[in-house]
């Protein structure tokens, strides 16, 4: 008789099929990253470098990752898992190594914004090893939908969370560098007021 675990393993896998999310992770971290290099608008040659690294970096975390992901075999999950790791750590320090070097050179207005998104890349990015270690244990069918659960709310944390810190960040940047510009779409926010108010 199979572990309950990989029972469940087993079972999940009939009516879900994680490449999609793989997939999804292939195209969406790397387009991440590049948003977060290009709205630090460093030298081109520090961003050149940052992408160089970065990029083929989080390609290797998730091509390694879903190997040991589909695995029900521990020590199939435990190998590819820790060479996923190796690219995943290595991101992460560039990444808060990089962003506290840059809020020196970057706006006042934003650099609380920046080291807010420090330790939200700590914090969503932290989630996804405990999700796929969650299968790791024979803790069942729950496991399975923990884990489901746990990759969800780290890519809400990850992508929605993230990419409207990132938006602020571009337009109070443009804001500043365009100072006409922010009289127009301060104009547009005060036009709306009125017309709510009359309702």
């Amino acid at each position: 008789m199979l572990p309950r675990y990989r029972t469940a393993l087993t079972i999940a896998a009939i009516g879900f099929n994680e490449g999609y999310r793989y997939v999804d992770w292939l195209l969406t971290v790397p387009l991440l990253l590049v948003e977060l290099v290009a709205v630090l608008a460093l030298t081109r040659k520090a961003q050149s470098r940052l992408l160089w690294m970065l990029v083929p970096a989080s390609i290797l975390m998730i091509v390694f990752g879903y190997p040991g992901e589909i695995s029900s075999d521990m020590a199939t999950r435990t190998i590819w898992g820790i060479l996923s790791t190796i690219p995943f750590l290595f991101i992460l320090y560039v990444l808060f190594v990089e962003l506290t070097k840059s809020l020196a050179v970057q706006p006042v207005q934003v650099r609380r914004t920046l080291s807010k998104l420090r330790w939200l890349l700590l914090l969503s990015w932290g989630l996804y090893p405990i999700a796929y270690l969650l299968l790791s244990f024979d803790i069942g069918a729950d496991g399975w939908v923990y884990k489901q659960v746990g990759y969800s709310i780290a890519d809400i944390i990850a992508k929605a969370v993230y990419a409207i810190i990132i938006y602020q960040v571009a337009r109070t940047k443009s804001f500043i560098e365009d100072p006409s510009f922010a009289r127009v779409e301060e104009g547009h926010a005060g036009e709306k007021a009125p017309a709510a108010s009359r309702r």
